[in-house]
């Protein structure tokens, strides 16, 4: 719903109110104080149609979803505004007085004010009831903006939490490529020992055998 649609709708609503009460007042008038009347309703008339005007061009700038429940009210203020004029016409005729007392006396008058004030009554409600919509739509807004706050938060959360596994794992990482060159080290080593101590077994080896054949040579003599 447009809030500013909703403010001309309620400008229009008080000025239709207005001019039903004065066009009744106006009927029963005669000379100068008649005149006054309705220079008065022809302004509040102008006003009228003025901010019909700006609801319809408020409404069809709007979303088509939101558009057509708008231009279907505006065709309720479109009609209730050409009753009104009608009205004005009927009260300004050459003979208004007296038909205006023949048709209070025979109730037609009466039921078409009758008419003018449910269709106003039903406009004023239906308003009522968009406006606590306009209130339950912005109130939803509101939880959703809040639910996006509270999603982007946790988001950044887990982007922290990304982070520092990431991290972790490039630390991780390193501590392997250590533990691999560690392992090749102390392989080479092993190999050298392995060698070593073949070595030092041949040497040992050769020792003893010269030994014996010293002692060999001490005997034979």
């Amino acid at each position: 719903m447009s809030e500013v649609f909703e403010g001309y709708e309620r400008q229009y609503c008080e000025i239709s109110a207005s001019l039903s009460r004065k066009c009744t007042g106006a009927a029963a008038l005669d000379g100068e104080q008649k005149k006054q009347k309705l220079s008065e309703i022809k302004s509040g008339l102008e006003d009228a149609e003025n901010l019909i005007r700006k609801m319809d061009l408020e409404a069809r700038s709007l979303q088509p979803s939101v558009k057509a429940a708008l231009l279907a009210k505006l065709r309720e203020y479109k009609s209730d505004l050409n009753n009104l004029k009608s009205e004005v016409k009927r009260i300004t005729s050459p003979n208004a007085k007296n038909a205006s007392r023949e048709e209070l006396l025979e109730s037609g008058m009466a039921d078409t004010l009758s008419v003018s004030a449910d269709q106003r009554g039903r406009l004023l409600m239906s308003t009522e009831r968009l406006n606590n919509s306009s209130e339950r739509i912005k109130e939803s807004r509101r939880t959703m903006l809040e639910t996006e706050d509270l999603g982007v938060s946790i988001l950044q959360d887990l982007h922290q939490q990304r982070q520092s596994l990431l991290h972790a794992h490039t630390a991780l990482h390193g501590v392997d490529d250590n533990i691999g060159k560690s392992k090749k080290v102390l392989t080479a080593m092993s190999r050298r020992m392995d060698k070593n101590k073949w070595i030092i077994g041949g040497i040992i080896l050769a020792l003893v055998l010269a030994i014996l054949l010293i002692l060999y040579f001490k005997l034979a003599h």
